[in-house]
């Protein structure tokens, strides 16, 4: 066996010939060897932080292997009633105020931790409660994992909420969007033949179970939904592992940057609005992440150079990907906006780093503020006036939400 002191030995009499070449291994124009070395992050002294600054990078190469951003129907919106009725919306005008549960990251393998979930927060729901009871619940994407996706909603998505009360609406993860199979081809059909029919159905994946779920009929894989005291902004953040990003690629090939158009038309079309409400972004991708994923800072920067734009700032960001709960306070323009990671919803938790209030990203505006490795999920209450979240965890034992938090959205503090 060769020893370590060998090994930087013989390292030491490595020269390079004139093409730039070790001896024996081949590099590319950035230096990477590209014969041995799989990741080109591994690159040669000191020069690897100057050449991540540069266009050779892999987030160039990531980008040729983003999948398709369909257009939405109906310029990408939808209210609350096409949802759960006008007399539901009006239920929950009466009362004041809006509540939802959000997750992530449920549909792999059986999903029989999905299923404990989902009835855990079915116990939110009292047939007497009228606009207490959660008015949808929010996915935030990896709906199914695995190849073959239309044929594992029965088992992974019907079966696990057959006895959740609610609606639940989505975006789709990159799991949603991946394609594995020839059976997934295009990328994000079975999500849209789910989530984005034209008319409620019964899909013959829960019918096939006796099942009675109805089908959503959310505009696409990316919109923005109005509802009582809240706009909630759903984006795709496409089909790769990591990072998450809004753009996508066109048949041809071609860069697509439509729905960064359409996140522009939307916003501007909120200010010009006159009822102000609460606004919330959600992608499956973080934008910080600390444990499971990392996060996607160019996707976030894109999002947030957008809003600066337009003049508009949001008050939260919601996201899964990321096994785990995590939250972050970002700080700007004399607000302090919540970042949440909820990425809780049936799969096996990942080890999260214990948040300590230290600077999450080099701005140093940012902190990690919470964090907790478990399954379950979010539940959000939304009025004229405040923004509250509370994550509860999945077991009879935990009697007590972990982490509530609550944003004045006047003065835009969290307490």
């Amino acid at each position: 066996m060769t020893s370590r002191s060998t090994l930087r030995a013989m390292e030491a009499e490595v020269t390079l010939n004139d093409s730039g070449d070790t001896s024996g291994e081949r590099r590319d124009a950035a230096g990477h060897f590209v014969d041995r070395y799989a990741h080109p992050y591994f690159e040669p002294g000191a020069a690897e932080r100057e050449l991540l600054n540069t266009r050779r990078r892999i987030t160039d190469w990531s980008k040729t292997q983003l999948g398709p951003v369909p257009t939405p129907l109906r310029g990408g919106r939808i209210s609350l009633n096409e949802i759960i009725g006008d007399e539901g919306v009006r239920e929950i005008e009466e009362l004041g105020e809006i509540r939802f549960h959000a997750l992530g990251d449920s549909g792999v393998n059986h999903a029989e931790e999905a299923e404990q979930v989902a009835e855990d927060m079915a116990t939110d729901f009292k047939p007497s409660a009228g606009g207490l009871n959660p008015a949808f619940l929010l996915h935030l994407g990896d709906v199914v994992y695995g190849a073959g996706k239309g044929t594992h909603y029965g088992e992974r998505f019907y079966k696990p909420y057959r006895r959740y009360p609610g609606k639940i609406i989505a975006i789709p993860g990159n799991h949603d969007g991946e394609v594995k199979s020839d059976a997934d081809n295009p990328s994000l059909k079975d999500f849209l033949a789910h989530f984005c029919t034209e008319e409620p159905q019964i899909s013959t994946q829960a019918s096939g179970s006796g099942i009675f779920r109805q089908t959503m009929t959310l505009p696409g894989a990316y919109w923005c939904l109005d509802a009582p005291f809240v706009r909630i902004i759903g984006l795709y953040s496409n089909r790769l592992e990591n990072p998450g990003y809004l753009e996508g690629l066109q048949a041809d090939g071609s860069d697509d940057q439509s729905q960064l158009q359409w996140l522009e038309s939307v916003l501007r079309e909120i200010t010009g609005e006159q009822q102000q409400k609460a606004l919330i972004v959600a992608t499956h991708h973080p934008p910080f992440s600390q444990s499971g994923h990392s996060g996607s800072t160019e996707m976030h920067k894109s999002i947030i150079a957008i809003a600066d734009r337009v003049g508009i700032i949001p008050d939260a960001f919601l996201s899964g990907h990321a096994h785990n709960y995590q939250r972050y306070t970002r700080r700007g323009g004399g607000r302090q906006i919540p970042y949440y990671v909820a990425g809780t919803g049936g799969i096996n938790p990942q080890h999260v780093q214990p948040a300590t209030g230290s600077p999450a990203d080099e701005s140093r505006t940012t902190t990690y503020d919470a964090a907790l490795s478990s399954l379950g999920y979010l539940f959000i209450t939304i009025s004229s006036t405040q923004l509250k979240t509370e994550f509860w965890r999945l077991g009879s034992e935990y009697t007590t939400a972990f982490d509530p938090v609550t944003l004045d959205l006047a003065d835009h503090t969290l307490r």
